[in-house]
Order: C-alpha cells, then structure tokens, then sequence
C-alpha cells in the first residue's frame, strides 16, 4: 500500500491537466461566442439600415401623395395665380398650417423660390432657395435635402391651372418632414439600436447622449462621412459595432457634399453579458474540479507529505548547524530510505564539523602564537637593547632622551597588540550601546593617534563635525575609528610627500558615515582581497594586523559595514556607513530593556 501511495503523485499533474483543460474549454468558448456574437451584430446592423430604408419608403410615399393632395386644391391654385409674392407669401401660411409638414415652401414658374415656412429656428433663405431651386427632379419624387445642419425630405408636385397634361404652370409647392429626434426614436426602437444623421461629419440628430455623441464626433471619422461596414468604436464605457449608410442624395450634386449619412450602432453589452455568463459556469466548473482535487490531495499528504515536511525541517535544521535534528521513519518505503540516507549523512557531517572546527581552532591558535611571539620579541628586544645603551655612563642626556622615545613606542606597540587581542576575542558579544555622539567619539580617536608615535609628523584634518548624537558603543566604535586612523597614517608616511589624513563626517537621511582619506601608497591588489581577515596588513601580505578586521566586525556589530574606495587623485579611502535604522533599534532594544527592568513592587513607592 505504501509503494502504491507514492504512485499516487501522479494524481496532481492530472489535477492540474484537468484544470488546465477547463481554463482552455474557457477560452474557446469565449472565443466562439465573441465571434457569433460579432456575426450577429454584423447582421442586426444590415436588418437596421433595411428596417429604416422600409420606413423612409413608406414615409415618401405619404408624402408624395400629401403633396399631390396640395397641388390640386383649388384655393391654392387660386393664391398662385396673383403672382404676387407678397400676396402669395402671405396666403401660404394657412395651406403650410393645414398641411402640418415641418417644412412648406411655393415657388414661381421658373422654379424660384417666393416663401418657405418651416418649424422650429427660421431656415437661411438664401440657402434654402439655393437648394431647393437647384432641383432638377421628376414631380413628387421626394428626396432628403440638408438644411441649416437639419434633414428635411421634400416632395415637390407643380400647380397647373386646368388639367395637368396641357394645364398653364403655375409654380410648384414642396412640403417635407424633418428627420429630428422623433424620427430618430422610431428608427432605434425599429431596430433595437443606437441611431445618428450625420452631415459632412456632422451628426445632426441621433438618440446618444450629448457626452456619447460628442465622443461619437470626435473618433467616428469615416463612419460619419462614407458608407462603413462592422466598425468597432468605444464610446464611454460601451463598445460597439457601427455601420453607416448614405442616404437619397440631392439631384445635381456630383460630390458627397451634403449628402446625409444614416450611422447604427449596435451594443456589445448584451454580448458581453452572454460571455460573462459563460465564463462564470465554466469557473464554476473549474473550481469545483479544483476543489475535488485538493481533497484528494489532502488525503494524500497524510501519508505521504507529512514524512516529507518532516525531511525538510530536517534540511533546514542542518543548514542552520542543528545536528541534532531526528527524522521519524514513517511514509512510504522510498521515503524512509531517504530518512535513512539523510540520516548517516547527518552524522557524518557532525563528526567531519567538529573535525574541521578543531583543525581551525589549533590553526588560528598556533597562528596568534607565532604572531605574538614574534611582535613581542621584537618589542621586548628593543626594549632590552635601548635600556642597556641607557645604562651606559657616556651617553649625552638628548641620546637619553632618544633611547627613552624608542623604549615608550616599543611599550605603546605592545600595548596596542594585548588590546587587539583582547578586543578580537570579544567580537561578537553583546554591544553597551548609549546615546553619544559621534563627534566626541571621533575626537577622543584622534587625540589617542596623535599622542601614538605612528601619528607623528602626519597632519590630520577632521570635516563635517556636529553635535548629531545616535545610539553607540562608544568604546567600541572609538576603537574602530581610532584603528583605520592609525592605519592611515602609517600609509600616509610611507608617501611620496608630507604625510596626511582627511576625516570626514557625513550624514544623510538613511546613513552616517565616517570617511578616512590618506594620501599614501595606496593598498595594493594582492593584498586589496584579503585585508580586513586577521594577520593581513596594508604593508605586507602576511602580518600581524588585527587593526581592520577589528573595525569591520565593530561595524558590522553596529548593523553597518566599511568600504574600501579606489584611489581618488591620490587618495586612498576607508569608508564607515552606519545606517541610522540599525541605530535607532539598539536604542529602542536599550529603551525596552528599561522599562521591562523597572517594575513598581507591591506595598511600595
């Protein structure tokens, strides 16, 4: 059953083809019903135009006969026959109020306009004469003429005195209807759509909103201009699919000036909701696959992933040096055979661990040995030598004086040695930080460097001072500084000119850093690797130098760290960064620390 459980692995990737099979049925489905979707738009768009052609049919064949029924009243007959305009002008208003047309208008013989009536804002005459007196066309033949950027379809029949076939002309009347936003409601209900006239990229009336048909003349371009097909164009937050028309053209124009245009558009918001609905069920179906299969997986992880999380815990106690970390032996049989395995590994890596931290340990230890012995004979030897010339009765007091300096540098040489040593062992304890400041720091460092005999004759300049106080441990970071001061001015001496130090104190939002600059030699590239490990010197590639290693582990103590800079001009710079993150917690850690430490007893003040 074990090895049979392991086998049922195999479950997941079916889980996950299962799933990924319902992901893609989605996308095709969606693709499918985008597609049909589109179609059917595109086919609803033709029924439109269809459905409004059938109306504006129907609407021409009224008002052919309305005008026909006007021609042949008599009292009108009567009114053209005075061929006075004023009289006309003022006799057409009781035929135009009979009429009930939107637009009415009588013309002379010779096809020129005597007056017009129309509904709403009075139409320009001269423009409606232009237009309507440029019809050559066939008697009640009705056509959509533009006007002041309205619509209007006008009929228009001849008056004859007597019968129509050898009758005198009298003029001729044209009555029409404008095609306004009642026209365009009829229209859209007709055809289940939005509906806009347009002229000469104009829209002149349509049933969108203000804001909508703005948008609509803003990105419609050729839509509103020339006969388009299946057009996608957003407007506001709806898509849809446009199609346009060009309508009955005025008689004589040879351009499409003028010439109004018929624009549909059908919303995908209907077909964006089929989709939706879709791709909710077919969600549906896949969380519920998925949720299926996480309840296998679950019962499977009771016998198969537990042993593995416990495996893993084992991995990660042992990458964090816990070799004491045991592994049960439950689960399936290759499970408990790679417990056993990481098991003899485990104990394998204890011994071979405390094997090499041995060798390591009687390494370092006879290294500091051989150092120590040697840096103190050499000191103890100098000491010995100028103690013995002192002793002599022929020296002069000023060759006294000499011997004595040489003596106080040899004892300031082993001192330094016993406090690296000494600090070099308590690396990594606990820092006593307190708020101090920086400035007072660094100066107590420079007065130590300038009293030391390698801080002689080098001339140190101290930038950017303040009174910025962080939280520290000042002795410890005092060391640090007064370790690379030291160590810069012995490089410093050992250049080309008069030897000297820059300190620079630099503070920004995030970090404080202490900048040390000398213009000496510089640190060269084999020793540029490995000068901040134990027994390494700017000097020599092997030595007795603890002095950087020191700092650095007293900064990184301190949450920061030190950079070694390539040489600027001919400077050589050592840079302390001390985030001031990392600062304001050991403070907050030492606040913390108080308030817990004193707490009020009992019965007492």
């Amino acid at each position: 059953m074990d090895r049979l459980r392991m086998r049922t692995t195999l479950l997941i990737p079916l889980l996950v083809l299962s799933f990924g099979c319902t992901l893609l049925s989605l996308l095709v489905i969606r693709t499918i019903v985008q597609q049909q979707t589109q179609t059917d738009l595109a086919h609803d768009l033709q029924h439109s135009v269809k459905t409004y052609q059938n109306l504006q049919r129907q609407q021409r064949e009224l008002l052919a006969r309305e005008s026909a029924l006007l021609a042949d009243l008599p009292s009108l007959k009567s009114l053209m026959t005075t061929y006075d305009s004023r009289t006309i002008a003022d006799g057409g208003v009781e035929f135009w109020q009979v009429s009930g047309s939107d637009f009415f208008a009588l013309l002379d013989q010779n096809g020129r306009l005597i007056v017009s009536y129309n509904k709403g804002t009075p139409l320009d005459r001269a423009k409606v004469a232009q237009r309507v007196e440029a019809q050559q066309h066939k008697p009640g033949e009705p056509i959509l003429l533009s006007l002041d950027d309205r619509i209007y379809e006008i009929a228009t029949q001849p008056l004859y005195f007597g019968p129509r076939e050898h009758g005198t002309l009298l003029g001729f009347v044209a009555v029409g209807y404008a095609i306004d936003e009642r026209v365009a409601r009829e229209v859209s209900e007709a055809a289940a759509a939005q509906v806009a006239f347009s002229v000469d990229g104009r829209v002149v009336v349509s049933t969108l909103s203000p804001g909508l048909q703005a948008q609509l003349i803003s990105r419609g371009g050729e839509l509103l201009q020339l006969p388009t097909q299946n057009k996608k164009i957003k407007l506001g937050k709806i898509d849809y699919l446009a199609a346009s028309e060009r309508l009955t053209t005025s008689v004589g124009q040879d351009s499409a000036e003028g010439v109004p245009q018929l624009v549909v558009l059908k919303s995908f918001e209907e077909a964006t909701q089929l989709v939706n609905n879709v791709n909710r069920w077919v969600l549906a179906l896949a969380l519920v696959a998925l949720v299926v299969g996480s309840g296998m997986l679950l019962s499977i992880s009771r016998t198969l992933t537990r042993p593995i999380e416990t495996l893993v815990g084992g991995t990660r106690a042992l990458a964090q040096g816990n070799f004491d970390y045991q592994l049960s032996e439950d689960g399936a049989e290759e499970i408990r055979e790679l417990s056993r395995a990481f098991e003899r590994m485990r104990v394998q890596l204890r011994t071979s661990q405390r094997e090499l931290l041995d060798s390591e340990r009687l390494a370092t230890i006879g290294r500091m040995a051989s150092s120590i012995s040697h840096d103190l004979r050499h000191y103890l030897s100098a000491m010995y030598a100028n103690a013995e010339f002192m002793s002599g009765a022929n020296i002069s007091q000023s060759e006294r004086e000499e011997l004595m300096l040489e003596v106080q540098t040899a004892v300031q040489g082993m001192t330094d040695l016993l406090d690296s040593l000494l600090l070099f062992t308590q690396t990594g304890r606990a820092l006593h930080p307190e708020l101090e400041s920086i400035a007072q720091v660094i100066q107590r460092a420079v007065s130590m460097v300038r009293s030391h005999p390698a801080g002689r004759d080098v001339k140190i300049t101290l930038k950017g001072l303040s009174s910025i106080e962080v939280w520290i441990d000042a002795k410890k970071l005092g060391r640090a500084v007064y370790n690379l001061l030291l160590n810069a001015c012995q490089a410093a001496k050992r250049g080309l000119g008069p030897a000297a130090v820059t300190l620079t104190l630099i503070e920004s939002e995030n970090t404080i850093k202490i900048r040390i600059a000398d213009n000496g030699p510089g640190v060269p590239e084999p020793v540029r690797q490995k000068i901040f490990l134990p027994f390494v010197s700017e000097s020599r590639e092997s030595g007795t130098g603890l002095g950087l290693t020191l700092a650095l582990q007293i900064a990184q103590e301190h949450g920061g760290g030190i950079d070694l800079e390539e040489r600027i001009g001919d400077e050589t710079i050592f840079t302390i960064n001390l985030p001031r993150a990392s600062l304001k917690a050991l403070g907050a850690a030492i606040e913390k620390k108080t308030s817990t430490t004193y707490v009020s007893v009992p019965g007492r003040g």
